[in-house]
């Protein structure tokens, strides 16, 4: 399956959504499984996780949602985002902190996971409609600002 580039900035986001979403299904998975190299997969793949969710949270702090905020007349859906990141920020820095892959880990990555998915249906919902009707946006510059924000803090840590 090819992948196509994303049309606009809310297509961008939603394509790192599913990506951490699928990430999110392998540690399930993982959780399950037996084996010496399970906690050190789990531990790589969490860390995976929490880099990526990083990024896009920086990336949609520093350029989707000021830019929302600055059309929209309704922001407080902007401020419950921005209220929600801070949590899953909280639990990124237990997890970074974490040197063994235990119950609270799991607990900790599931909890974040679910964190997540509340996120994405809000902003699938309700923030990205708005996005897309608000006229004086210009989504599809955004997505290149983006795209190329995200390249750079990618390139950080990897």
């Amino acid at each position: 399956m090819a992948t196509r580039a994303p049309k606009d900035a809310c297509d961008l986001l939603d394509a790192d959504h599913r990506a951490v979403k699928k990430m999110f299904k392998e540690y399930e998975e993982l959780m399950n499984a037996r084996g010496r190299s399970v906690p050190q997969k789990k531990m790589d793949l969490a860390r995976q996780i929490c880099h990526e969710v990083t990024v896009h949270a920086q990336i949609e702090e520093e350029i989707f949602y000021p830019a929302l905020r600055a059309v929209l007349k309704d922001t407080d859906m902007l401020a419950e985002a921005q209220v929600e990141h801070q949590s899953a920020k909280d639990l990124i820095a237990q997890l970074e902190g974490a040197s063994e892959a235990d119950e609270m880990f799991d607990a900790k990555v599931t909890v974040l996971g679910e964190y997540i998915d509340h996120h994405v249906k809000e902003e699938r919902n309700e923030i990205f409609p708005k996005a897309r009707s608000a006229r004086k946006l210009d989504l599809m510059a955004m997505r290149d600002d983006l795209m190329a924000r995200k390249e750079e803090l990618m390139g950080e840590t990897a």
